[in-house]
């Protein structure tokens, strides 16, 4: 019998605190592509708040963390373009004076992937038996889009969901204002953003918004669900593990 790839499921901060089915879902979806999934209790943040903060040494002291944690694995998985990104290239930056850290992490970022990344092109995994009766359209995070290149995944797998209907949305690559410290330092900024993004979803005439990063959905979601908006809010991992039920984010 061939030996199943190994992968470790990196959680992230959001999905363990605020909505832990994105995890249970990526669990579902990795084990369905054939692979032998973990989840190390010795993982916290990939440290992206402490990085985009300027505070290198936490950030450092957190990267290291989490090569020691994942690199047994023959993978790295996250369902987050952000904390994929940051993984796989940001840390390298923190290590520019720790030549054996450098090394370390240059293998763990060769085997770190978003989720819909690893599924569709190291696995070739496509939906089997996934059904959503909706019409949804989708948004384009910035870091997965733009460090990782995560764009066709996505779409490509959720056209594997029989009954859904993915509708063009006006703008999906833009940014929707989150932007993790952003919209903290410019709260002004980051709301008229999102009240753009918040029409240009509901001018769709869409059921469902389905994204691969927690923080834009959350901050959409919000901007919504304020608004009165009847579209909810979904990962594209719970969509793909037919759990995108409810009342969504």
């Amino acid at each position: 019998m061939e030996k199943k790839p190994s992968v470790g499921l990196f959680v992230t901060c959001l999905a363990d605190v605020m909505r832990p089915s994105v995890a249970f879902a990526a669990i579902h979806l990795l084990e369905a592509a054939g692979a032998d999934v973990h989840v190390p209790e010795a993982q916290t943040c990939c440290g992206q708040p402490a990085f985009n903060s300027g505070a290198d040494a936490p950030a450092r002291a957190i990267a290291c963390q989490v090569i020691e944690a994942f690199q047994r694995f023959d993978y790295v998985v996250a369902p987050s373009g952000s904390c994929a990104g940051m993984i796989k290239t940001h840390y390298a930056a923190l290590f520019e004076n720790a030549p054996d850290w450098a090394l370390r992490h240059e293998e763990l970022a060769a085997k770190t992937y978003e989720l819909t990344q690893f599924l569709h092109d190291v696995m070739g995994w496509r939906p089997d038996g996934v059904a959503l009766n909706a019409k949804a359209a989708y948004h384009d995070s910035c870091s997965g889009l733009r460090e990782l290149g995560v764009k066709r995944q996505p779409r490509a797998l959720l056209a594997g969901v029989e009954g859904l209907e993915l509708t063009p949305l006006v703008g999906e690559e833009a940014c929707c204002g989150f932007g993790g410290a952003f919209c903290v330092k410019y709260p002004e900024i980051s709301n008229a953003i999102v009240a753009d993004k918040a029409r240009a979803i509901e001018a769709t005439g869409a059921d469902l918004l389905l994204a691969g990063d927690l923080g834009c959905l959350m901050n959409m979601a919000g901007k919504l669900s304020r608004a009165g908006s009847r579209v909810k809010c979904f990962h594209v991992a719970e969509a793909l593990a037919g759990m995108a039920e409810g009342d969504g984010i």
